[in-house]
Parts: C-alpha cells; structure tokens; sequence
C-alpha cells in the first residue's frame, strides 16, 4: 500500500477511534454522576473508553510510520471532525450549520496539507544528541509558557508543544524499532521511549490546567499547536519537505489558515445569547443550535469541577456543561 495512503487510513482510524471513546466516557458520565471515581472500575463503559483510547494512540504510533510529522499530525483535528456527528446523535438532534461550516473548512484545509505533505515512508530519525536537544528546548520553551499558577491558553500552547515533541519523538521510536534487526532495542530507542512517556503526560497535565478556564479556546490551541510544533522538528531535524516547492508552501500555509479556521469554528465557545439576561443560569448562555459549543463553553464557575471534563447527557435531548 502506498505510504501515505496508510498513513491516512491509520490517522482516520485513530480518530474515529478517539471520539468513540469520548462519547463512551460522555454517556458513562451521564450515567454515573456522582458516583466515585473508583466505581467507574465496574463499569464496561469504562474499560470500553480505555481500550478505545489505547487503540487510537496505537494506531496513531502506527501513522507515524507510513506518514510523516507534517502529513499526520494535523490530521489529528479529524477527532474535533468525527466528534461532531457522534455528539448530534447522543444529543437526538442533527448537526447544525456552524458545525458544518466547521467541518467543510476543518477538511478543505487538510485536503490542502495532504497534497502538500503527502511523500515517502519515513525513514529518518533522530539522533540521540537531536533527541535531547528536542527535548531540552522543548522543556525550555514549556516552562516558560507554564509559569504562573492561573490556567489559560499559555498552558494549553505549552500543552500541544509537548505533544508535538512526544509525537516525533514516538516516530524515531517507531521507525527505529521497526527497522532493527536486533531482538533488543538500543540505548538510544530506550532514552527516547522515556522522553516519549514524559512529555506525553506532561501535555497531558498541562491540558488539564489549561481546560479550568474553560475548554473552546484552550482546546482549538491545543489542537492547532501541537502539528505546528511537529512540523518545525520534521521540517527542520528529519529531513521532512513539502511538495510543490514555493506554490506547495503557499497551498500548505492556506490549508493549515483554512484547518485551523475549522478547528476554531468547531471548538470555540458558544456565542451569549443577545436576549439572555446577565444573571441566567449558564445553560440559558449557551447557542442551543450548536451541541458542540454548548459541550465546549465552560466558563469558570458554570460547572463543579470533576476529574474529566466530559458532557453530561440531561433528559431534555441536548448536550450542555458539566
């Protein structure tokens, strides 16, 4: 099979498998409110929602195989694309028109970014020196981002930087192991298995911090920092290039300004209702035509803090906060 034809199918797997799982933890939080954390061991639902999450990042480390950082990484905004009918058919309600502008635009971009990116198998891979430079500036460029306790979209950049790093690096990882024909894996494979884990669950903390000022905003920087980062390492360290030379450039800068336009229309915040009075409730604040805005507009103090921040499903048919 063609490379980059794999390393498509393998992303769009990974997506679908990726909001599965969200909708999974969606309706078990529905279920289980106010439950402990602990119960939810007992659930099905719950072990379903892992094994989901576990398959979607496998099949994610198995893109980074076939494609290369700047092909796969953005096309993880195809979790945002696939979460929006799935959340409509939670919801009882069809998908609505700014979830379908957001959705054209999120796949009009990356059909740009894929003519351009698309290219060989990878076989590149990073230095041990490379590895931690990536990592060291990396940390550097983080903490800079992070200082200051008060959540906000400096965490939620700091977040996606980690994750970009955390995926070149799981590509070095993948395409040297793979490519080995020793039964043990080196040294180098080893240290950059341990940056991997590192910097994938410091993104993930970091996201966490960043979604308590509220998750439409953070979220669309997450999703939109997290390929930019993976694409300056390939660009710049793995040898990666566009196709097309400078018109490729030029279609690639418009399809990644088309995308993240998408990205933002998906998970921004819903609009204030112009006839909603100041003191309503924060459900009464949220656009009812857009499931997903209401899913993604928390606001501080519209919503006890749980561990995940997952919607609810409330007997009245729609998706709201927490």
């Amino acid at each position: 099979m063609n490379p980059t034809l794999a390393a498509v199918v393998l992303s769009l797997f990974s997506a679908g498998a990726y909001a599965s799982a969200a909708v999974a933890q969606e309706r078990l939080a529905a279920r289980s409110a106010g439950s402990g954390t602990l119960r939810l061991l007992a659930h099905g639902a719950w072990w379903w929602s892992v094994t989901l999450n576990a398959a979607a990042a496998l099949l994610h480390v198995a893109a980074l195989k076939y494609g290369t950082l700047t092909l796969v990484q953005p096309l993880g905004a195809l979790t945002l694309v696939a979460a929006v009918p799935l959340g409509a058919r939670i919801a009882g309600r069809r998908v609505s028109a700014v979830e379908w502008r957001g959705t054209a635009l999120t796949l009009t971009g990356l059909a740009a970014l894929l003519v351009t990116a698309s290219g060989p198998a990878p076989d590149d891979v990073l230095s041990l020196p490379q590895a931690l430079a990536v990592a060291g500036t990396t940390a550097v460029v983080i903490g800079g981002l992070s200082r200051g306790a008060r959540p906000g979209l400096r965490h939620a950049t700091a977040s996606g930087f980690a994750s970009g790093a955390a995926s070149a690096l799981t590509q070095t990882v993948t395409v040297a192991a793979t490519d080995r024909s020793d039964s043990l894996p080196s040294a180098q494979v080893v240290v950059v298995a341990l940056l991997v884990a590192v910097f994938a669950a410091g993104g993930l903390l970091l996201s966490q911090t960043a979604y308590q000022g509220g998750l439409g905003a953070p979220l669309a920087v997450v999703t939109l920092a997290n390929p930019l980062a993976a694409a300056v390492i390939g660009l710049s360290l793995l040898g990666e290039r566009l196709q097309g030379g400078a018109a490729g450039l030029l279609l690639a800068l418009a399809g990644a300004s088309i995308a993240g336009w998408g990205v933002v229309t998906l998970s921004r915040s819903a609009p204030e209702s112009a006839g909603a009075p100041m003191d309503a409730p924060p459900d009464a604040l949220v656009d009812d035509d857009h499931p997903v805005a209401a899913v993604l507009a928390l606001e501080p103090g519209s919503a006890t803090y749980e561990p995940s921040l997952t919607p609810q499903q409330p007997n009245s048919g729609h998706l709201t906060s927490l």
